[in-house]
């Protein structure tokens, strides 16, 4: 999904104007920063705004002391305002909730009398009424570029009060970083961000950097579908899975501008699918620590609304969040529950979930962000495809039941964890008594037997272990058919990681 700057956008916005489309569907939070720039790219000189509290006024001028708040009462004045007139009906979502207002706005875009008159619906919430579907046009209004944010950047400190005595510590270089951790804000967010560090301690500096940054986490703290994470996972926290951390080691710095400029392509992203329990969740928290990036989890199932077109701009803004917060990690857990049937669309969906998914998959071909997906999956026959061929993600890898030599590094990792002393343990006979035990299993293995010793009052003993393992039915012996059908599945199609 290739972003588009300013300049791009209203290009765009002309050429469907000129082409005789009279209504467009911008979806933003920054009513006035658009506002501004339609006039400016546009040359808009008779445009109009509408609000449920101000109703219909001119937009820089003067207002109106009666002004028309009523929805369907102003699109009725709409007919009358002047020829080549643009009206932009902000929140408008709300008021197309009411069945008279959709009406009227339906006769009125397709009324003779329209002439030239175009209308758009600003909003941040894209909810289109099915009765407007095939006469509406949604474009996604960009966030602030580079240089918006630098120009940004000086107004405030040269407007900022002297007697503040304020400081610029910051060379250029520290300087765009700055400015870079601010791209993805809006310019009211950016603005807010650049403000508390001067407030903080009248000097920008550095360190600044890492409060514009946290300004970016509140932006994953307010989305529906994602979680912020964080983890003290490494790779010291995974048994096994050595060629796995390999390929992890080699890409570890492929996000970095001497990369860049070796001409190595970003990384885009793994696919780990196999037997549950064995260690993908811990994966992506164990990459997230290794690459010093955020960890996003992705509910992707969130994404579905149930107006038209709000599962579509759901999953834009979606992917909007993760390229807010890049670079980043996107996790995206047990991804087959998600986009099982998404590829050929849900029955009476009207075609939503197919073109929810195509979302993904053209923003995944095409991201230009360091956003490295994280994709894990139990049942690879309810994947589409389109998900796993090339050129989408990197590489699929594929998580089997550990081996006696994993086992014992597995569970001597969640002994550890937990202050337990192995040196009295047979851990080689403990590790034959967890043939085909997963690491998920290993590890309530040993709480379990902690939790024998701790109501016993003493010490871990080797036996405790015994017992919790004799305890435990491991999901391989319910499951064998299915682990056996995963492993001739991934002979010839995915990586071990191991």
């Amino acid at each position: 999904m290739a972003k588009k700057n300013t300049d791009v956008f209203f290009k765009e916005c002309k050429l469907l104007l000129d082409s005789s489309f009279s209504l467009l569907y911008i979806v933003t939070w920054e009513e006035q920063r658009f506002l501004q720039q339609l006039k400016a790219h546009l040359n808009a000189t008779n445009l109009y705004t509408w609000s449920c509290v101000s109703g219909l006024q001119p937009f820089g001028k003067e207002k109106l002391k009666q002004a028309t708040i009523n929805p369907v009462e102003a699109l009725s004045t709409v007919l009358s305002l002047p020829m080549n007139s643009m009206v932009v009906l902000n929140d408008f979502h709300k008021a197309l909730e009411d069945h008279s207002v959709v009406r009227k706005l339906r006769e009125v875009i397709s009324s003779s009398k329209l002439g030239d008159r175009k209308l758009m619906i600003l909003s941040p919430v894209l909810h289109i009424p099915s009765e407007i579907e095939k006469d509406v046009i949604v474009m996604d209004f960009p966030l602030p570029t580079f240089d918006e944010l630098n120009k940004l950047l000086y107004s405030i400190l040269t407007t900022y009060p002297h007697n503040q005595r304020t400081k610029v510590m910051l060379n250029q270089r520290e300087k765009e970083s700055l400015i870079d951790a601010a791209l993805g804000l809006t310019l009211t967010e950016a603005q807010n961000a650049f403000k508390k560090c001067l407030h903080d301690d009248a000097k920008l500096s550095a360190s600044d950097i890492e409060m514009v940054l946290e300004q970016k986490r509140q932006a994953v703290r307010k989305s529906s579908f994602m979680e912020y994470s964080t983890t003290e996972e490494n790779e010291k926290s995974i048994g096994g899975m050595s060629k796995l951390k390999s390929w992890l080691e080699e890409r570890e710095n492929a996000f970095s501008q001497e990369a860049k400029e070796y001409g190595l392509p970003q990384p885009k992203g793994i696919l780990l699918m196999g037997v549950q329990g064995c260690g993908k969740s811990l994966v992506a928290k164990v990459i997230s620590n290794m690459w010093k990036m955020p960890l996003l989890r992705f509910d992707m199932g969130k994404v579905f609304g149930s107006f038209i077109g709000s599962s579509e701009s759901n999953m834009r803004q979606a992917i909007q969040t993760a390229e807010t917060v890049a670079p980043c990690i996107l996790w995206v857990d047990e991804i087959e529950k998600a986009v099982s049937g998404m590829s050929k669309g849900l029955a009476n969906d009207g075609g939503t979930s197919a073109r929810v998914f195509s979302t993904f998959l053209t923003w995944l071909q095409e991201k230009t962000d360091p956003v490295f997906v994280v994709a894990t999956a139990n049942q690879i026959h309810q994947l589409p495809p389109e998900l796993i061929r090339k050129g989408r993600l990197d590489e699929i890898f594929f998580v089997d039941l550990p081996n006696p030599v994993e086992r014992k590094e597995i569970l001597t990792i969640h002994l550890q964890k937990r202050k337990q002393k192995i040196e009295n343990l047979d851990l080689n006979a403990l590790v034959q008594r967890l043939d085909m035990f997963s690491g998920a299993e290993i590890e309530q293995a040993v709480v379990s037997a902690m939790h024998k010793a701790f109501f016993a009052k003493r010490d871990l003993q080797e036996d405790d272990l015994f017992q919790a393992i004799s305890e435990t039915y491991p999901l391989s012996t319910t499951m064998q058919e299915d682990i056996d059908k995963l492993r001739q599945w991934s002979e010839y199609r995915a990586r071990k990681v191991s």
